[in-house]
């Protein structure tokens, strides 16, 4: 690593953290002559890059911006270098900087500075609103807050997986949520269809997503998990309220999957190009009857699986008096195997979009997940 790329990371463990690209602004100018950084956070519907400071937000998908978000490379047009800001396979935008550097190994140098970045920018978000309101196009409405804060990501790679997950309407959402975690040997996935209008929702959303965390690092099964999770939430609406769950968890050595389906969301498995309900052994959703039995099912992942998650709000999106349907959906998903998960998330949300003529109405969760391989 060379002294220039070491200074910018001291300087980014020191900075404040609402001056963080003020010291690699000053390290980039004295090492490589660069006169001017921007730093562009993609938004939370995944389609606009908003600016930290004053300027324009990238809306064009084909900008050099956007290329280089979606490749993940450094990309340099018209006298600006643009370069990937991520860590782990969370993508929170791009650092353009001008004038791009000729040299093909400071562009490397530059490329480490803006991943630096990122990983310190996740360690300073949570104690300011700095980088979380710069990527607002709009304002979110209370209940859309609450469940952004809630996630543990939008997108997670590791040599044995890769997932990603998008909430919409992004800035309205209400019930809908994703939540996933792993220990190297094991992938626990929680995607949930909630139920309900407003706060309401995103806190019976809250309750149930805490209480399977609670139980998920008690070393519980998935069952238990689901039953404590049930009991919660039944304690607290005595089965008013309820909302449906898929759990999910993978053997990062085996490949074998383990499900509880409390009423769930849609699961589809993308192999060889074809897709494919799988077969799930429905129960009641969360919080419908007290001391509900759940029980789990096993199937194995073949390499180069891919499973898609998707509530019932993205069947049954309207456009123009039409629903978007289940072969519409099934068309899609087949498409998108050369993409990334992330970008197949994208890619589905925006085409639902589209054929709906703007934002979701109903609340929509996609989770893509890719097993790429036995942990060796």
């Amino acid at each position: 690593m060379s002294e220039p790329v070491d200074r910018a990371r001291s300087v980014l463990i020191q900075a404040p953290a609402d001056l963080l690209l003020k010291g690699i602004t000053e390290v980039m100018g004295q090492a490589y002559g660069i006169e001017r950084v921007e730093l562009l956070q993609v938004d939370y519907r995944m389609s606009v890059l908003m600016p930290l400071a004053e300027g324009e937000p990238v809306t064009a998908p084909g900008h050099p911006a956007w290329r280089c978000f979606d490749h993940q490379v450094p990309i340099v047009a018209d006298g600006h270098a643009y370069l990937p800001v991520s860590m782990r396979g969370e993508r929170r935008g791009v650092l353009r900087v001008a004038p791009a550097p000729d040299d093909g190994a400071v562009l490397a140098e530059l490329a480490e500075i803006a991943t630096a970045l990122s990983h310190e920018i996740s360690a300073v978000t949570e104690g300011t609103d700095v980088y979380r309101v710069a990527r607002r196009s709009r304002r979110l409405t209370l209940a859309a807050e609450m469940q952004w804060e809630l996630l543990p990501g939008r997108s997670r790679v590791r040599s044995t997986f890769s997932l990603a997950g998008q909430l919409e309407p992004a800035y309205a959402v209400r019930g809908d949520s994703f939540d996933w975690s792993d220990d190297g040997d094991r992938l626990w996935l929680a995607t949930i269809n909630g139920s309900g209008t407003g706060v309401a929702a995103s806190l019976l959303t809250s309750l149930a997503t805490f209480a399977l965390r609670n139980a998920r690092r008690a070393g519980l099964s998935l069952a238990d998990q689901a039953a404590l999770a049930d009991q919660a939430v039944y304690e607290v609406h005595r089965g008013e309220r309820h909302l449906a769950v898929l759990l999910m968890e993978l053997d990062l050595r085996s490949g074998v999957m383990t499900v509880v389906d409390a009423g769930s969301p849609r699961l589809l498995l993308l192999r060889d190009g074809e897709v494919h309900d799988q077969p799930l052994d429905k129960q009641f959703p969360l919080g419908m009857f007290e001391d509900t039995d759940y029980r789990e099912q096993r199937f194995a992942l073949r390499r180069g699986d891919r499973l898609f998650v998707v509530s019932d709000g993205v069947v049954e999106a309207t456009g123009h008096d039409i629903r978007y349907g289940e072969t519409a959906l099934d068309r899609f998903l087949r498409r998108t195997g050369p993409m990334q998960p992330l970008d197949a998330v994208r890619s589905l949300i925006g085409d639902l979009r589209a054929f709906v003529a703007g934002d979701l109405v109903d609340d929509a969760v996609v989770v893509c997940l890719d097993w790429t391989g036995p942990r060796i």
